[in-house]
């Protein structure tokens, strides 16, 4: 019977490769098609693989906990014979869609898909293939690649970052080292070591060490600052009220605030594009599309960011089907990586929790990102033309978290006040 040998796909834009966590087969399960084999993580998303055809699992060629290149075979099934040529997928011809940066720089030996040492830890940093192997032939640790200057995008090891630090250490030359920061070590100095007790030691899962590292980065390359205003949110409550019983009902779907927000949030960057930027060295790249990451909290309480792509080409039932799905499969981690990446500006509901505001960390490399909190009602003036009066509001705090290397207080603001407008605007006798 004909063999199919099984691929890590293609898992969205910069994606390269995946850790295996977990088999779902073992060898000799008869597979179905579509039937998912192993579960994978990458820096942006855990997902499921499926297989694409039917057969028997008859070799697996990575262990868990591997790191597998995009395009490397990970299993082999014997198929009927049925479909022996069908999408049949070799490794070269995937392996060669990365991008040409990192193509030309492939070695001879050892293989882009050799599998990596059982006994070496791992690390939160990204570290491509090409250099990976480079540090294992060479025999170095994580913990000292860690040290490592990168000269890359996001700070990353180039080959010739790598190529440098080992011939400084070959000469017996000090290297340029990046000095690594312990987690017991803050700007302000070494903490001291926490005496034991009654105290509970829980190591990092991969999900928070990676939003740790982003946090960090975050506020590293970008100077944060933040604006407040807040917003009538009346005229929407009593929309929300009107409507939401017809609309579970119809729909089978929750109307929330979110993706009202989201909606003046795309109307005031068309209005105000310059906030829907991110930088790049010196240079600033201007998004064409709006792609709104909205914040979802998952049961572990850990932290994901799906995206809403073309928010402003979309209806606001559009964006409402839209943010169900995808908070709906966040929490089940159903979420495939392209659904995770390209965002140009983001929002997160703090007032989900009860919080009144706060100001969020940018989510890089975007230069904005929107926070809402709780709505209370709450004494408010009012002025009209025969004099100003008070009457109870439905009020909401909102700010915008902005990167001030390229956005500032002026246009902060003014993006703001849009936001702010559009929803105390709100079309309330449009039908949803």
């Amino acid at each position: 019977m004909p063999n199919y040998e099984v691929i890590i796909p293609k898992l969205g834009e910069s994606v390269i490769e995946a850790t295996l966590t977990k088999w779902l087969k073992n060898d000799g399960d008869i597979i179905q098609e579509d039937e998912p084999l192993v579960e994978i993580a990458t820096d942006k998303v855990d997902s499921e693989i499926v297989s694409p055809v039917g057969g028997t699992l008859i070799k697996k060629i990575f262990e868990e906990g591997s790191v597998v290149p995009v395009g490397a075979v990970f299993a082999i099934l014997e198929t009927s014979g049925s479909r022996e040529n069908e999408n049949r997928v070799s490794v070269p011809e995937v392996a060669s869609d990365p991008p040409a940066t990192i193509l030309s720089e492939l070695p001879a030996e050892p293989p882009l898909f050799q599998q990596p040492e059982p006994a070496q830890a791992e690390s939160v940093r990204f570290y491509s293939p090409l250099v990976r192997n480079i540090a294992r032939q060479e025999g170095l640790s994580f913990m000292e690649m860690d040290t490592i200057p990168g000269t890359g995008k996001d700070d990353r090891v180039t080959k010739q970052d790598i190529l440098s630090y080992l011939k400084e250490r070959k000469s017996g030359s000090k290297p340029s080292e990046k000095k690594a920061v312990a987690p017991q070590e803050t700007l302000a100095g070494p903490i001291p070591p926490v005496v034991p007790g009654e105290n509970q030691i829980i190591e990092m899962d991969r999900i928070r060490q990676i939003i740790a590292n982003h946090m960090v980065n975050s506020v590293q390359t970008s100077p944060h600052v933040t604006s407040f205003m807040e917003v009538d949110m009346t005229r929407i409550v009593q929309w929300r009220d009107k409507n939401k019983e017809a609309f579970l009902k119809r729909e089978h779907e929750k109307l929330t605030f979110t993706p009202i927000v989201i909606e003046a949030i795309a109307k005031s960057v068309r209005d105000f594009p310059m906030v829907n930027v991110s930088v790049e060295g010196t240079k600033i790249l201007l998004h064409k599309n709006v792609n709104v990451g909205m914040a979802v909290a998952l049961p572990n309480f850990n932290l994901i960011v799906p995206v809403i792509h073309n928010a402003h080409e979309k209806s606001l039932l559009g964006i409402i089907k839209m943010v169900n799905n995808l908070a709906e499969r966040a929490r089940i981690n159903k979420l495939v990586p392209d659904e995770i990446s390209g965002g140009t500006i983001s929002l997160t509901n703090l007032g989900s929790f009860g919080t009144i505001m706060g100001t969020p960390i940018i989510n890089q490399p975007q230069a904005a990102i929107v926070a809402i909190g709780t709505i209370r009602k709450k004494p408010v003036v009012i002025e009209g033309p025969e004099g100003d009066s008070i009457a109870v509001r439905s009020m909401m705090i909102i700010s915008v978290t902005y990167d001030h290397r390229v956005v500032d207080g002026a246009l902060g603001g003014q993006f703001l006040s849009g936001i702010v407008h559009y929803l105390e605007t709100f079309d309330i006798n449009q039908p949803i």
